[in-house]
């Protein structure tokens, strides 16, 4: 029987990404079967690159002219043609590239989140979301995307995803297929806490005992930083300490909010960092307050490491918290409810309860099983494999 012919569509590497992780993951799951595996990508510079073929779709450099939505376009449209030249088997995109047999939905609903970001907008910034040349771009191509016939099946990393693209969509439950994004759970333990609570501490100027919240992101306005930082200030006034791990664009400007909010002292801003295991070991609690994520992979690797979290309406990592026992569940726009939240999550920190049952809800979710599933999906999806 001749070799699986399957292409993987990501448009760059992130070193951070979660999605460039799953990739990563499904490519050498997908290797070690025996299937031939092309990646498509416009750049993917610093990552792996060994058992499988490349295959670069870089705009031409007046797409750039035309902005995100043009450069997509240019991508789109490249791709669509290695598609039709290419004989593959099956073609799973992590982009909204209507034709592709599979989807991963790893960044969730555009709509969705549009609709969830609306909410705290003033109203001349929802004006200007609304008619955004990007955002028209966007859900068109979501739309085009679940639409088209050629579109087999969905791989959702939450429910919550599954949802809402039934919601706005009206695809057949049929072809969405939950598959959380897997975690290490060997790497991510709550003995971090025996290896490195004392020498970060120590870095950071505090005790054993100092309350200390941990946040690990990028992309600070969706994740709520902000409203988080606000929240903060009645726990850093009870001797509470955040830590925030990651990379963004605004990064100084948040900085300086957190000084005139009075609570730089109790802040820590660390920036991007290539390993965050200590910082897990390190803190009493992570909380991630974001107003639209499908499926963080920081809170499962914080629930892996045996930490209660605090999370949005919107997220998909709500999924894994029981109420009160192993993480809190918020509306981060209200940041009265969300100051509350941090109090409890704090006396929630104190119970070994807590830790253990984190660890437990996300036990099960490592890497072997979300591997072993999405090959059986291939598997499902052509015989061939």
């Amino acid at each position: 029987m001749a070799a699986m012919k399957i292409a993987i569509i990501r448009q760059r590497y992130n070193p951070y990404g979660g999605a460039e992780r799953f990739v990563e993951r499904a490519l050498g799951a997908l290797v070690a079967e025996g299937t031939e595996v092309t990646l498509i990508t416009r750049n993917w510079d610093g990552a792996p690159r060994e058992g499988f073929r490349t295959i670069i779709c870089d705009p031409s450099p007046g797409s750039w002219l035309a902005g995100r939505a043009g450069r997509d376009k240019a991508f789109t449209a490249c791709v669509q043609q290695v598609i039709a030249a290419g004989d593959f088997d099956l073609v799973q995109s992590h982009e909204r590239v209507p034709g592709c047999s599979i989807f991963r939905a790893g960044d969730g609903v555009h709509a969705a989140w549009l609709a969830q970001r609306a909410r705290f907008l003033p109203p001349w910034r929802r004006l200007a979301q609304r008619f955004s040349p990007f955002h028209r771009h966007v859900l068109a191509a979501e739309e085009a995307m679940f639409s088209h016939p050629a579109l087999r099946a969905v791989i959702c990393n939450s429910h919550m995803v599954a949802d809402e693209i039934v919601q706005y969509y009206g695809v057949d439950r049929s072809k969405l297929h939950v598959i959380y994004n897997g975690v290490d759970t060997h790497d991510f333990h709550p003995r971090l806490a025996d290896l490195h609570r004392a020498t970060v501490r120590q870095s950071l100027g505090l005790s054993g005992t100092t309350p200390l919240l941990l946040y690990v992101g990028s992309g600070y306005e969706r994740k709520g930083v902000p409203q988080l930082l606000r929240a903060f200030v009645s726990a850093a006034k009870s001797g509470a300490h955040l830590l925030v791990v990651g990379a963004d664009r605004k990064l100084k400007a948040t900085r300086r909010l957190a000084e005139r909010l009075g609570i730089s002292e109790s802040t820590h801003f660390l920036g991007p960092v290539k390993d965050v295991r200590p910082f897990y070991g390190a803190a009493d609690a992570f909380v991630l307050p974001t107003l639209y994520d499908p499926c963080p992979n920081a809170a499962l690797e914080a629930m892996a490491s045996g930490l209660p979290i605090l999370t949005g309406i919107a997220c998909g990592a709500r999924e894994w918290v029981v109420e009160g026992q192993n993480g809190l569940i918020v509306d981060p726009l209200s940041e009265n409810e969300l100051a509350r939240a941090l109090d409890k999550l704090i006396r929630l920190s104190m119970e070994p309860a807590a830790h253990l049952l984190a660890r437990q809800s996300v036990e099960a979710l490592d890497l072997p099983t979300m591997s072993s599933r999405l090959l059986a999906l291939y598997h499902r999806l052509s015989p061939q494999i």
